[in-house]
């Protein structure tokens, strides 16, 4: 960014008549202007009702006192007498303005079809897992390859879903069942007239899988419009502190926040996948027919010929798909128009070929029990557990190739983070999808029981119920950690108790209420480090529980309740309770998740609660699904990149970014991609910040130790305050080496300990929030801009803590 400031007059340092600015980002689940400001009346000085920043309305013309913004903002104390004290006071302290971004994830109705696209969010963040390999590591290619393949069989079995549902469960078995027919009115269009025959029902059921795809690709582009094709700010060439191996940290890359052209790709790809998925379904249950011994020649002909262009689909889907991924070094504004357009029209013109192909007159068909086909839930179960132990063996290369000092110790699981998550992903998925399909079996049949014989229709593929089986196992393996965790929580809360009032000096000493009390929070808080364990051992509990659903539904093809009817003592009924509660549980769970778009979309309240789960999933870029929610990063970090390089530019003054919780990561993420000279008139501050307690564990590529401590490097000071009662902040251990020192903590919380005369009510324990309220906030901001005023003087001056503490152990 230019510098476009006149000279600074001889004998004035800089720094005086000049002024400071504090940009305060709020954390997940958002807060209002007045809320950040402490005060109610505020004004927006720039932005949208979206993403804005805003000020005080005393504050609106600050800029003014100093004589003009467009110039060099020096005081001018001649023109006006009156205007000195003015420009005193916003010398000793900052102006401040909120950047309010918390509508990226909760703004408009239309944010509750979110709730959707939790298994492509889950999906898309395995791919930023991957470990802190070199990036020209062969494996670094192949972990992204895999990933993309898993977000896409996550696609095609959402789709599939649909077609189980609309095609199988409704059109295939109940509108051929008098049984289930009877007292539907709804189903009179494929029960009688031109519509009745298997293949014609088949394709006026296709609509809707169909339809949901096209809602897909919608939404994804509208967020494509709105989110990636936010343009960062312009900034000439200037080094950046290299990583170990002479790498340059991801983040401060120009391309980063500007994935523009790979999601244009990879929602055609996956635009393609689920049309070619419904055009696979109804050529799979024309074949059925049109391949028995004695067929007619035409058809099969025609079906042949089709599968030969179903499968030149595939082919191009998947190529698109495992093209090469983002490019980050500048932002890159091309499309490929081919992949982009020309692939899926080329899939719809395919389904409508394979349309008119399965409504083809047919006068002998007779449906089957279930839609041939249904065992395509068998292999993408397979495929998504072989792609997942892919994905597990490159990402253990990768980490045993990172360099060293790149973890220290601190990944979370050794690196197979991404494995495990994209594991989970596939498994949420089956559970929503299987949940779907066994509500509608049961909707349909209300005197059967979904894969029992007996009933109106044969029901969903066997495989979803011995899934929903494996969902109460899971839940037994949550609820002992969770017992394990209070037990240790408990232990802990014993341990810390007598040692709570030494920190405060000159306390009461007889209140071992209030001891327990914070030794409780801190015990509580600690807890979030357990993460990584809990993650695991659902993993793995995942598994094998879903290797035996596989080999169970293969093997006995009966739902477990009957499969197990000849097994010894109480475990027939065992095996049926189990079947019924996770029946009941995956329905439930598709059923809360329903209910609660529903209230969101209605009530903005319910709509910013719901918004807290993306404020932290959908922080990364859409690498790998771009179904799923969008990153909100890309329009916050260019936001909070353009204000400070057009602010420090135009007034030359200093700036105080000032990060809480999620904001902390934004405002980090947004110091990086500014040019050194910028860089330089910028200080951060951080508080409540998971910049390391949570994504340097399970994101060590972008936020590992390297990347933190060369962030640390670049920026002249940068501060992070922390508790040990806050569950989601810490430490970022940046400059443990030599570097500039960046934590201080942990902050006494509560201030207080007990009553005094000067504080004669309990003080609150605060944990997470209200990190304003310390004296150290305001010491630390004051020490930060006067190292600002000591570098511009060029009196290079240590940036140490404005009051030292020792940290001692978390």
């Amino acid at each position: 960014m230019p510098d476009n400031r006149p000279a600074t007059p001889a004998g004035q340092r800089r720094g005086q008549g000049e002024p400071a600015l504090e940009l305060l980002v709020h954390g997940v689940g958002g807060t209002t202007p007045q809320e950040m400001l402490g005060d109610p009346r505020t004004v927006r000085v720039t932005g949208d009702d979206t993403a804005g920043i805003h000020r005080r309305a005393d504050d609106a013309d600050a800029e003014s006192r100093f004589g003009g913004y467009s110039g060099g903002l020096t005081a001018d104390r001649s023109a006006d007498p009156l205007a000195e004290p003015s420009a005193d006071r916003a010398r000793q302290r900052p102006i401040p303005e909120a950047y309010c971004w918390s509508n990226l994830t909760s703004g408009n109705s239309a944010r509750a079809l979110w709730l959707l696209l939790l298994p492509f969010m889950v999906a898309n963040l395995a791919h930023w897992m991957r470990p802190a390999a070199p990036a020209h590591h062969r494996g670094q290619r192949v972990y992204d390859v895999l990933v993309r393949l898993v977000a896409l069989s996550l696609t095609v079995l959402l789709t599939a879903a649909a077609c189980e549902v609309a095609l199988d469960l409704v059109a295939w078995q109940c509108a051929a069942s008098e049984r289930c027919a009877r007292g539907k009115s709804w189903l009179g269009p494929l029960t009688g007239g031109w519509w009745a025959s298997p293949g014609r029902r088949l394709v006026l059921a296709a609509l809707v899988p169909a339809a949901l795809t096209a809602l897909l690709w919608w939404l994804s582009h509208r967020t494509w419009s709105a989110y990636e094709s936010a343009s960062p700010p312009p900034r000439p060439p200037g080094p950046a502190r290299p990583l170990p191996g002479g790498e340059r940290p991801a983040l401060s890359l120009p391309g980063f926040w500007y994935g523009r052209r790979l999601v244009s790709r990879l929602r055609a790809a996956h635009t393609a996948a689920g049309l070619l998925t419904v055009a696979t379904t109804l050529l799979t249950a024309a074949a059925s027919h049109d391949l028995r011994p004695g067929g007619d020649a035409a058809p099969e002909a025609l079906g042949r010929a089709l599968t030969a262009v179903l499968a030149a689909g595939w082919a191009a889907t998947l190529l698109v798909a495992v093209r090469k991924g983002r490019t980050e070094s500048e932002p890159d504004e091309r499309i490929d128009r081919w992949a982009s357009k020309v692939l899926p029209g080329a899939a719809l013109g395919a389904l409508a070929l394979t349309a008119v192909h399965a409504a083809w007159p047919r006068p002998d068909w007779t449906p089957s029990a279930q839609l041939p086909g249904t065992g395509v839930f068998a292999w993408l179960a397979l495929l998504q557990g072989a792609l997942a132990a892919a994905i597990a063996v490159t990402a253990y290369v990768l980490h045993r190739a990172a360099p060293p000092g790149s973890c220290a110790g601190r990944c979370a699981m050794g690196g197979l983070g991404g494995a495990a998550v994209a594991l989970l992903a596939c498994a949420l998925g089956g559970v929503l999808t299987g949940g779907v399909a066994q509500r509608v079996a049961d909707w349909l049949d209300k005197e059967g029981t979904p894969g029992v014989a007996g009933g109106a229709i044969a029901g969903p593929p066997v495989l979803l119920s011995w899934q929903a089986a494996v969902i109460p196992v899971l839940l037994l393996v949550v609820v002992a950690f969770a017992l394990v965790a209070a037990v240790r929580a408990g232990r802990a809360r014993r341990r810390l108790t007598p040692g709570i009032v030494d920190s405060y000096e000159g306390e009461p000493r007889e209140l071992e209420s209030r001891s327990r009390q914070i030794a409780r929070v801190v015990a509580w808080a600690r807890l979030t480090d357990s993460a990584p364990v809990l993650i695991a051992s659902v993993t793995v509990a995942t598994v094998l529980l879903g290797a035996g659903a596989l080999a169970g539904a293969a093997r006995t093809g009966l739902p477990p309740g009957p499969a197990a009817a000849s097994w010894p003592g109480p475990l027939p009924a065992v095996a049926q309770t189990v079947q019924a509660l996770g029946s009941w549980l995956m329905g439930a769970m598709v059923v809360l998740l329903v209910a609660m778009g529903r209230r969101a979309y209605r009530d903005a309240a319910a709509r910013r609660t719901v918004g807290i789960l993306w404020d932290v999933g959908t922080f990364w870029p859409r690498a790998a699904h771009p179904f799923a929610p969008p990153c909100y990063a890309e329009r916050a970090v260019p936001d909070l990149t353009w204000r400070m390089c057009t602010w420090t530019a135009r007034t030359g003054g200093r700036l105080v970014i000032s990060g809480h919780s999620q904001g902390s990561v934004l405002a980090a993420a947004a110091v990086w991609q500014l040019d050194p000279d910028t860089r330089g008139r910028v200080a951060l501050l951080t508080y409540g910040s998971p910049l390391e307690r949570l994504y340097g564990r399970w994101f060590p590529s972008c936020f590992g130790p390297a990347p933190l401590r060369a962030l640390s490097e670049e920026v002249d000071c940068w501060r992070n305050l922390w508790r040990l009662t806050d569950p989601i902040g810490g430490p970022v251990m940046a400059g443990e080496e030599g570097g500039q020192e960046v934590d201080r903590g942990p902050l006494k919380d509560p201030l207080h300990y007990g009553r005094t005369p000067e504080h004669p009510l309990p003080a609150p324990i605060l944990g997470h929030g209200d990190y304003q309220a310390d004296p150290a906030f305001d010491a630390e901001r004051a020490a930060l801009l006067d190292r600002l005023d000591r570098l511009a003087e060029g009196r290079e001056a240590p940036c140490v803590p404005a009051q030292p503490e020792r940290r001692p152990e978390r």
